[in-house]
């Protein structure tokens, strides 16, 4: 059943069970879905907007070449994991992958290396960023969910995603690429629109002249570094009147960071490169359509949590939690790894596992809490399979049999997963 049905449907048979009348099911449900549409919504559309002007300005172009022409053989992996993480920093998995299967085949195609050795650091970079590091929509719930602090969850997660990447992505594809051996066919990487059960959009080069790197970087790390200061700015200025403090809280807002980063790159990446006002308007027009059903989706898991705090379940489930002595980071990974598991999205596993740990966040300390954030969201990341459509995706652009995905791909995803929670559980003793 797709999620959005599967939430929808859900909320109401679990405010059924519960004893909840009709109307104040429905009430809870239509609550969850729009506070968390206001609220999350706005971001994930500012950031697939920003994301189609990265690529139709030929910015993502831009970082690929560079990186890649100061890249010897041997450091080609490394290369490749590193465009992965920052091609995700502002896109989405699905965007991504599409974006970034012709540079793949093209490496693996003049290096000679394993389709596998050059993909799996770039879908290691993609995945890690979409799990643990905000804007994107299942960390940027969980943080709303848990109301965590976005600035401290930002800094931990791309703390935490660099040392997994390096794990799951160079280190594993050397030993994925000797199970399995896959060289890139000649021509072009599959294409044409949307793949099946993604949420991608094929790209077109809008742009007369590509943006310089300098520009680009500034212009994905912009809404970063302004989220970055406002919780610096939290931590070490005291005084919540002081000028400094408030101008970087209003700045720092993922609202005004992500909006700020668009109007950036309307100039940087848009009019800088010759794009016309109607090419500009026509790629932000076009960032929105792919995105209507990861909006649904998260919608729907926001009205799911109301639910289950209405019904009080979620209270339930977190005094058996409290009264045990598991770890809450363990937990919390647990829950989303069976979720996962069952439904194949990451996205709703977040969703569903920070409604249900909501009501234990009164006791963690922003810090704490922040690293629940990430459990789940290493947790939403394990072993993806026939049930996830990024299995699918991957399988039929590398042109893998079933088996073959899963010792490459599946494998990775679950590093990614274990490799997170051992550092969030490693960070969790130092602060």
């Amino acid at each position: 059943m797709h999620p959005f049905l599967a939430l929808t449907i859900g909320s109401l048979v679990v405010a059924g069970i519960a004893g909840m009348p009709v109307t104040a099911a429905v009430a809870s449900f239509s609550k969850g879905f729009g506070d968390t549409a206001a609220g999350v919504g706005t971001l994930i559309a500012l950031g697939a907007m920003f994301g189609k002007l990265l690529a139709d300005s030929g910015g993502a172009d831009q970082i690929v070449d560079t990186i890649l022409r100061r890249s010897g053989e041997r450091s080609l992996p490394w290369a490749m994991a590193l465009i992965g993480a920052l091609i995700g920093l502002p896109m989405f998995f699905e965007i991504g992958l599409v974006l970034l299967m012709p540079v793949i085949f093209l490496v693996a195609r003049r290096s000679g290396l394993s389709l596998v050795k050059v993909g799996i650091p770039a879908l290691a970079g993609l995945s890690a960023m979409h799990g643990l590091v905000p804007p994107h929509p299942g960390p940027l719930v969980a943080v709303s969910a848990l109301n965590a602090n976005l600035g401290i969850t930002l800094g931990l997660g791309v703390l935490i995603a660099l040392p997994v990447i390096a794990v799951a992505g160079p280190l594993f594809a050397r030993y994925a690429a000797r199970w399995v051996d896959v060289t890139a066919p000649a021509g072009d990487a599959p294409s044409g629109g949307e793949p099946a059960g993604g949420s991608g959009v094929a790209t077109e080069r809008r742009a007369a002249t590509r943006p310089t790197f300098v520009a680009t970087l500034v212009s994905v790390l912009l809404p970063v570094v302004l989220m970055m200061g406002k919780a610096l700015a939290d931590i070490f200025v005291a005084d919540k009147t002081d000028p400094v403090r408030v101008v970087l809280n209003f700045l720092g807002t993922p609202l005004m960071a992500l909006l700020i980063a668009v109007v950036v790159a309307v100039f940087t990446l848009g009019r800088g490169t010759g794009m016309g006002a109607k090419a500009i308007g026509r790629s932000l027009e076009q960032a929105l359509p792919p995105i209507a059903g990861i909006l649904l989706i998260v919608a729907a898991g926001g009205g799911f949590k109301q639910t289950l705090i209405d019904t009080q379940i979620g209270d339930l489930i977190a005094g058996l939690v409290s009264g045990g002595s598991a770890s809450v980071l363990i937990v919390g990974w647990l829950i989303a790894v069976l979720i996962r598991l069952a439904t194949g999205s990451a996205t709703v596993a977040t969703v569903t596992a920070s409604g249900i740990l909501a009501p234990l966040v009164g006791t963690l300390d922003p810090a704490q809490t922040s690293l629940l954030v990430l459990a789940i969201g290493a947790g939403s990341l394990f072993f993806s399979h026939v049930n996830d459509a990024g299995f699918w995706l991957v399988k039929e652009y590398f042109g893998l049999s079933v088996t073959q995905t899963i010792k490459t791909w599946s494998v990775m995803e679950t590093l990614i997963s274990v490799v997170g929670l051992a550092l969030v559980l490693l960070i969790s003793l130092i602060i």
